[in-house]
């Protein structure tokens, strides 16, 4: 009977408006949720099919739930270097569970994989980063190598990216670059003076003083350099007999002229020929005649030769003989562990002064002594002080010792219909047959979105047009209520025809 299915309809209609009003009540809750995707609700009818074209069987209306997970949210910046948005498609990886891995070294998954645009990442008391719901934020960990990441595709495979791990070791100083201007006016014998700071194996500091004295009684143009090492250490005399070829070829095993890393190495194991010695220390310092340098007219370098000792009367030796003819770097070896005699702290040192004909370096011209440029590749000891997150998910370690590392690569997982994904308490969403498979990028290729660092995004919910389809729900629901006072009205009309 039609008054009957009246009723069905308004009883309906009260369903489909109460949910519309939980959904609403539940976007209004979430207005301040970082990266919350709106829901909405989607009314459908419901048709019931009657036994006659003249007749009309009431069905009433049914809903479904639509979340708009594709839908960008706005961004909002943070002051926290580990506050991260994607601009675009895509979420990141998360997990609620991590353990340590004592093989590996790492935190790696031990729970459930979901996806989250909540971005809102702090370190927890084991340096994992985590967001407000207690999520774990998960990805790619660097080799082994540190060359790269090691890219999987497999969520389970993600490492935990955590960041108080990370430190600097101490690196010792292999390689000092100089750049200056030597004045061309100036009288044989007089000397300018460069001090550059060096590092040996344990990161301690020494000083290296580097002299440059004008010597025109070996010809136009030349200049004697000497080193004076401060703080600890000595130059090892690999020519104690000042013959220039003692020790020719003992690093340079390749004969290029150049120390590679594997014959550095070597220099740290290979035990010191039987004539070699430490030089003896001035005043209690270092110091020893480490080369030659000859420009030319224009004021480049021309020439630059190792000391061999033949070359300056009662000059220890510093016949490295790993310096090829006319290069522009000198080669010279210090022990700083002097005093043990050991080779565990025995540094080779290459003087880099610029390229040979060219102005890039040392040069001699007429104005005044000074330095351009000066630096060394060594490092003390570094404590990890922040990080950065690049547009591509690449976090870098920064260390109070001016280092910094890439320690970690956070992806961007999309899928083919991310409005099918499954919603969980926590903000975060799982996997489903309708969403298609996960698929794990770099940020900001093949369709998925970059990262923004120290950034928010913001709730997809429009608090005006939710206060107004409070309105439109509550006059719905009110006029359905209508529908069944109406039909109930009716039915008891009817009842009292037969009384």
């Amino acid at each position: 009977m039609s008054i009957f299915g009246a009723l069905r309809s308004g009883v309906s209609g009260l369903f489909v408006q109460s949910q519309a009003l939980a959904t609403t009540a539940d976007n209004i809750a979430n207005v301040n949720t970082t990266g919350y995707k709106v829901n909405r609700v989607q009314f459908s009818t419901l048709v019931t099919n009657s036994a006659s074209p003249t007749l009309f069987s009431s069905g009433g209306v049914q809903s479904r739930v639509a979340r708009d997970n594709d839908v960008q949210g706005l961004l909002a910046a943070s002051s926290s270097a580990t506050d991260i948005a994607i601009v675009g498609q895509g979420f990141f990886t998360v997990t609620d569970e991590v353990s340590f891995n004592s093989t590996s070294g790492r935190f790696e998954p031990t729970g459930n994989a979901f996806f989250t645009r909540s971005g809102e990442f702090r370190p927890d008391q084991d340096g994992n980063l985590v967001n407000a719901a207690g999520f774990f934020l998960t990805g790619w960990a660097r080799n082994a190598t540190d060359t790269g990441f090691e890219v999987t595709n497999v969520a389970n495979a993600f490492s935990a990216a955590n960041i108080s791990g990370s430190s600097a070791v101490a690196t010792p100083t292999t390689e000092v670059t100089v750049s200056a201007n030597l004045q061309a006016s100036t009288a044989s014998g007089e000397s300018f003076q460069i001090s550059q700071q060096i590092f040996n194996r344990q990161g301690a500091q020494r000083t290296l003083n580097l002299t440059f004295t004008k010597n025109s009684a070996a010809g136009a143009d030349t200049w004697d350099i000497s080193a004076e090492l401060i703080g600890g250490g000595q130059f090892v005399d690999l020519d104690v007999n000042d013959d220039g070829t003692s020790q020719s070829g003992t690093f340079d095993t390749s004969g290029d002229g150049q120390l590679d890393e594997a014959e550095r190495a070597a220099v740290a194991t290979t035990a010191l020929p039987a004539d070699a010695g430490l030089l003896a220390l001035t005043g209690g310092r270092a110091v020893a005649n480490i080369g030659r340098v000859v420009f030319n007219a224009d004021g480049s370098i021309q020439t630059t030769t190792v000391n061999t000792g033949a070359a300056a009367a009662n000059q220890p030796g510093l016949d490295v003989s790993f310096t090829s003819a006319g290069s522009s770097t000198l080669n010279f070896l210090i022990d700083y562990d002097a005093a043990a005699g050991t080779a565990a702290d025995r540094v080779p040192i290459s003087l880099n002064l610029g390229t040979l004909n060219a102005t890039d370096g040392l040069t001699q011209f007429e104005g005044a002594n000074v330095i351009n440029n000066l630096d060394q590749n060594g490092r003390q000891f570094g404590s990890l002080t922040g990080v950065t997150i690049s547009e591509e998910g690449v976090i870098t370690a920064l260390f109070d010792n001016g280092v910094t590392r890439e320690i970690f690569q956070v992806p961007v997982t999309t899928f083919n219909n991310p409005n099918a994904l499954t919603p969980l308490s926590g903000n975060v969403f799982i996997q489903t047959d309708d969403s298609g498979q996960a698929v794990a990028r770099v940020a900001g290729t093949g369709g998925s979105g970059a990262i923004s660092p120290s950034t928010l995004e913001q709730s997809t919910v429009d608090i005006a047009d939710e206060f107004t389809k409070l309105i439109i729900t509550q006059r719905a629901f009110s006029a359905n209520t209508r529908t069944i006072t109406t039909a109930d009205e009716l039915l008891d009309e009817l009842i009292r025809t037969i009384r």
